[in-house]
């Protein structure tokens, strides 16, 4: 019996909607936020490395992104700050960018208009997958997620400090949700800040999971028609947003449980 992908409408809650720009920028700042104070409780903030990218629903060539000297788990909205993509200085709010890793993000939301947010953090499981220099295989039904839908850039010759650097690993990217960093890293891109934050984070889930598999033996891999199906029933943009809602509420609710303010 042959299988087909069901639509996902009218499965999950609607994506926010706002009255003007001022209102959504107010929330993806929030939100943004929100994203940090998760990826803290995983522990994927490490030393100055990490960025989060949203683009800036006016200034749309401006985004809001972490300062190089706060804590993930420390972010507050007053805390960002707003980059230009053609310089990389500051425009709104106190501090710096990371240059390096801004320099890679400002050139794949240049080479992708459709992305609103960009997310490369330096996680043990993505960097030592990284250096297998090779695709994630569809081994589990989280795997299809990716399949046939993230890439290799397999380039790696120091830190980013070069934008021509950076537009190849857009380029590397093309029109994928994500993307390995051979020696590097990971990096996911979505339309929506939410479904970013899940492509991630599940990104790395199944680097994890691959090397544990790779190390018990030979993992089995599923079929191309049977991955391709399954990645058109949970690689879509809907579910990537839907799934992220449990995890950012998490992080909210964990923050307001120590009395953090956001």
């Amino acid at each position: 019996m042959t299988k087909s992908a069901q639509a996902a409408d009218n499965q999950f809650l609607p994506e926010a909607t706002f009255d003007n720009t001022a209102e959504e920028r107010t929330y993806l700042k929030s939100r943004l936020c929100a994203a940090f104070w998760h990826f803290a409780s995983l522990g994927f903030d490490e030393g100055i490395a990490g960025i989060i990218t949203v683009r800036d629903p006016e200034d749309t060539g401006t985004f809001w992104t972490n300062p190089i000297t706060v804590p993930f788990a420390h972010m507050t909205p007053d805390q960002l700050i707003r980059v230009d993509g053609a310089t990389g200085l500051t425009v709104e709010g106190e501090g710096v960018v990371n240059l390096p890793a801004f320099s890679i993000h400002a050139e794949i939301h240049a080479a992708r208009p459709d992305t609103q947010a960009a997310i490369h953090l330096h996680t043990t499981y993505g960097r030592a997958y990284s250096s297998l220099g090779k695709l994630l295989e569809p081994i589990t039904q989280d795997h299809t997620a990716f399949y046939e839908d993230h890439a290799i850039f397999d380039d790696f010759t120091g830190i980013v400090f070069d934008r021509m650097e950076g537009k190849q690993i857009a380029a590397a990217l093309g029109n994928a949700k994500g993307v390995i960093l051979r020696n590097h890293g990971l990096v996911a891109v979505a339309e929506t800040l939410d479904a970013a934050v899940w492509w991630f984070t599940i990104f790395d889930t199944c680097c994890h999971i691959s090397l544990l598999a790779e190390a018990a033996g030979d993992p089995i891999a599923l079929d191309d028609e049977v991955a391709r199906l399954t990645a058109q029933q949970i690689g879509n943009h809907q579910v990537g947003y839907a799934s992220a809602q449990r995890l950012l509420a998490r992080a909210i609710d964990a923050r307001t449980q120590v009395g953090g303010r956001s």
